[in-house]
């Protein structure tokens, strides 16, 4: 249980480091969804609530969004920055298991996912289903998924090389089936009959100099995306790899004048039929 707790614990100061770059993404996100005042919304695997909020908000008022996570400390959270935002009406925060859902038929008008669907469940199509019940008759799902950055400017074979070890691909991995992959979503949809399906990529560009949170968040994207000693690289490029891309490096990248990197999230989406035809 104590290594469960320091788990959950180091996962949430990742998930911290890099609000300082998802935001702005997601606020893009969230602008171009207009979702329908006074509506009801659920975020799956909502973490530490920060984005549970950010819909709410966006929603606006009368609308209510229910989180869900698996770990206590992250719903405890998220209940305190909904009192901390005095938005305790208007969220609120439920233990379960997105490949369990327990909420009844036509519970939600819309849910929406920030890197969990693809993380988290191995049967995407049956959980797409499953949530094909749980959203009313023209109600949408949402889909936000991390799909791709350029990150080490001047450095492409080393780039590519990392994104091509388990690391880098996570958490697609060695041997799975290629309709799994995160970009598959709206197959996905479709299969849990889902119409309207659409996709756009939103980016946050990267550009040197850079606050102290940014090149911290930065340095957390490195180690989320490639590891901290990632095994699947040649001697050779590991030590490069640490040259680079460690904070305390005398040549980190993050430290060269006009730096230039991004990183994107797609958005994949569809609706379910507003009658049975």
């Amino acid at each position: 249980m104590k290594g469960e707790k320091t788990d959950a614990s180091e996962y949430l100061k990742k998930m911290k480091a890099f609000r300082v770059l998802k935001e702005p993404v997601i606020k893009q996100v969230l602008d171009s969804l207009m979702l329908p005042a006074g509506s009801k919304g659920l975020d799956l695997g909502c973490g530490d609530g920060y984005y549970t909020l950010m819909l709410a908000e966006n929603a606006g008022s009368g609308s209510h969004v229910t989180g869900i996570d698996v770990v206590d400390s992250f719903l405890d959270e998220g209940r305190a920055l909904s009192s901390k935002f005095n938005l305790t009406e208007r969220v609120s925060f439920i233990k379960d298991d997105i490949e369990d859902l327990s909420f009844e038929k036509n519970s939600f008008d819309w849910v929406f996912s920030i890197d969990c669907v693809e993380l988290f469940t191995r049967d995407p199509i049956s959980m797409c289903k499953k949530l094909a019940v749980m959203i009313k008759p023209g109600g949408s799902s949402f889909m936000l998924n991390l799909s791709s950055q350029k990150l080490l400017p001047g450095h492409p074979v080393l780039e590519a090389r990392l994104n091509a070890t388990a690391s880098g691909m996570a958490p697609f991995a060695y041997g799975m089936k290629p309709d799994l992959h995160g970009l598959r979503v709206l197959e996905w949809l479709q299969k849990a009959d889902f119409v309207n399906l659409s996709a756009g990529t939103y980016v946050r560009d990267l550009i040197s100099p850079f606050s102290n949170d940014v090149r911290e968040g930065l340095l957390n994207l490195f180690e989320m995306r490639w590891g901290n000693n990632n095994p699947g690289l040649s001697e050779q490029d590991q030590l490069e790899y640490q040259r680079l891309c460690r904070g305390d490096s005398p040549d980190c990248i993050l430290d060269l004048p006009g730096y230039y990197g991004f990183f994107t999230y797609s958005l994949f989406q569809g609706s379910k039929l507003s009658k049975v035809e």
